[in-house]
Parts: C-alpha cells; structure tokens; sequence
C-alpha cells in the first residue's frame, strides 16, 4: 500500500478533479501490474495497472490508495474493471465520500465473489487525499500557504526588495511543490509588485499548474508577465462585482479566465466564498504563496490545512514587510494552530512544514 501511494503522488497537480490514485497488483509476492492515475484524470491507476499485468492479473490481489469507482463517468466503472480481469483480493485503504460511489465500489467487489479489506494505511489515505475529500464534501481544495521569510518573518525589505531572501536550492524545492498542486494561488499585491509568473521552471515539466490571482477589482497590469502569457498557460482572476466591463473585456482578451467572488464584511474577497468558486471549478489542491493580506485572510477564515515556510539566516528588521499581514488577534488562545510534522535543511535554509492541529 505504501507503494500505492507513492505511485498516486506521480499524478498530483495533474489529474484534477479526479483524486490522484496509485494501484499495485501482487500475483504470488510479486508485482506485476502498477499503475497511478494519468494526466487529465484518465486512464484511472486501476486499469493502468491491469493494462501492464495483462493475464497476470488473474487471482492477483489489487492494493488501491482509494476505494475503486462504481460510476460510470468519461470511463467505466474501475469495479468492473477489476471484476472482468479475475482479481481475487482486493485491498483499499479508505472509503471514496463522492456521493457515486461512498462504498458502492467495495459492495459490487464483494458482491462479486472478491475478497475486500479496507482500511489500510488509512490515516495516510485520508491525508494524501484531503483536496479531493474536500472538494467532494465541502466544496472547497485544500490550501497549502507557503512563506519564505527572514528569521525574523519578512518577505521584503522596507523598500519592497524581496529576490532573493532564500537561496536557490529553496526556490528549486518551491518549484517541485508547485508541480504537484493544480493551482498556484497570489494576492493581486504580489502580482503588482513582483510580476510573476507562477511557473514551474527548471524540473523539465512539460505541465504547468493554473495561476490563479486575486484582485478585488482587477487593478492587475496588462503588459505584465501574467497577461503576456494568459493564452499559453492558464490564469485565472478572482474578483469582486465592481469591475468595469471594459476591464473584464481586456482581460477575457488576453484568455484568462474571470471569476466573480463574494465580497466579504472587510472589503475584501471572501476568503471562504473564493476556494468554493475553485472548487466548483475542479481544483482539489492549492498552493499560496501570499501576499501577507491574503494569508491573513485564509489563516483567519481556518481554511489553511498546511503551513510551508522556508526561513532563512537573514534578519531584515521591524520596518520590512511582514509575511503574515495584520489577524486581529488579542489573545494567543484566538491564534490558528498547527502540528509541525517535517523539518529539512534545504540549502542554507530550514524547511519547515506543519498541519492543522
């Protein structure tokens, strides 16, 4: 299972709206079939693996990441997949929520005369396929915020210079974790003053996760990186009602994508409001990158479900640019909360990633 699931994370960042899912077959203590889920979401990890194990996959057992699908959808059933190929056993590691299949797919295995386990690796499960969960059951990805700041939790000087306060083999590891999101989310702050953009550069990705930018009201430049290349690789602009139609027509110009989000009691894009209108769009994970605005808000709102920071051994002082803008907070117990579960030394930098506790 643990293979499993090593094979799902191929797909990430690029099988959205499906969940990226890894498939091993076992015939006599060896492997003869793998298989993960594929750019665009098809061919499912199941018939992948039973493509490659071809008669071999008679009586083998089938260890899956996620419970098979029982729904007819652009492709059959995986289900029935695994029935046709004479698998004996099959064993999944946690209950698919979408409402098409939520047990059906492990009812029709058993009813089928194949042997069903489930729950193996179940926690494992639950946390490589939280945006898909999410998505499925509250509308919403999951959020990564990553910040790469000073020691003393800067992301520019006093003066906006910001490039570069980690060095490259952080920026190289950056990169890595872009390609495995569907999306790349920044304020429209950041998108004014770094013009980035948002790119996976230097892996030999042939595939690049949407740019999603928010900005109330489209204030954006349209010479900038982001519109010169809006045809080519996806961006999306999440905005507020009051944009001008001459404004969402130079846009729609460029092919990027428009996206009317609820304005919030602050003035400002509703946080909650903005990861359902993504989710309805298909995403399922999510990695922001800032500004200090726009983490504030999702930290706030409780919708960050891990914290990425890269710190590195410079300190910028009180004038510079905090990475985290203003929350309101009074009292530490009204502070969000987070479970570190990895620490690296990147470089000359620290890595350190935490959960929602």
């Amino acid at each position: 299972m643990a293979l499993a699931f090593s094979l799902g994370a191929r797909g990430q960042g690029q099988c959205w709206p499906n969940p990226a899912v890894g498939c091993v077959l076992v015939k006599d203590k060896r492997i003869v079939g793998r298989g993960w889920t594929q750019p665009g979401g098809r061919p499912h990890a199941e018939v992948v693996a039973l493509q490659q194990a071809g008669e071999q996959a008679r009586g083998a057992t089938a260890y899956v990441s996620l419970e098979p699908c029982a729904h007819h959808g652009k492709t059959p059933p995986c289900a029935d997949a695994l029935i046709d190929a004479g698998v004996a056993r099959v064993v999944s590691a946690i209950e698919d929520p979408d409402p098409r299949v939520a047990g059906t797919g492990h009812k029709r295995l058993h009813d089928a005369g194949i042997v069903v386990e489930t729950g193996v690796m179940a926690k494992q499960a639950a946390v490589s396929h939280r945006g898909f969960f999410l998505n499925r059951v509250e509308g919403r990805p999951a959020l990564t915020l990553k910040l790469a700041t000073s020691f003393d939790g800067r992301i520019a000087t006093a003066t906006g210079e910001s490039q570069w306060i980690t060095g490259p083999e952080a920026r190289r590891v950056v990169h890595a974790m872009r390609a495995r999101h569907d999306a790349v989310l920044v304020g429209g702050g950041t998108a004014r003053a770094d013009d980035p953009m948002l790119t996976v550069r230097g892996m030999g990705a042939g595939h690049q996760p949407v740019r999603v930018v928010c900005s109330r009201r489209l204030d954006l430049p349209l010479d900038g990186k982001l519109a010169q290349s809006a045809s080519e690789i996806p961006l999306w602009l999440c905005h507020g009602e009051n944009v001008t139609d001459a404004t969402r027509a130079a846009w729609e110009a460029t092919g990027a994508r428009l996206i009317q989000v609820q304005i919030g009691p602050g003035g400002q894009l509703e946080p909650l409001s903005l990861l359902q209108a993504l989710g309805e769009a298909g995403l399922t994970r999510v990695f922001c990158e800032g500004g200090g605005a726009l983490a504030a808000s999702f930290l706030m709102a409780g919708l960050v479900e891990e914290l990425v920071g890269f710190t590195a051994g410079v300190a910028l002082g009180a004038e510079g640019y905090p990475g985290i803008g203003a929350m309101g907070i009074d009292t530490l117990g009204e502070a969000p909360r987070f479970t570190l579960v990895e620490t690296r030394e990147i470089g000359g930098d620290v890595l350190h990633r935490w959960e929602r506790a």
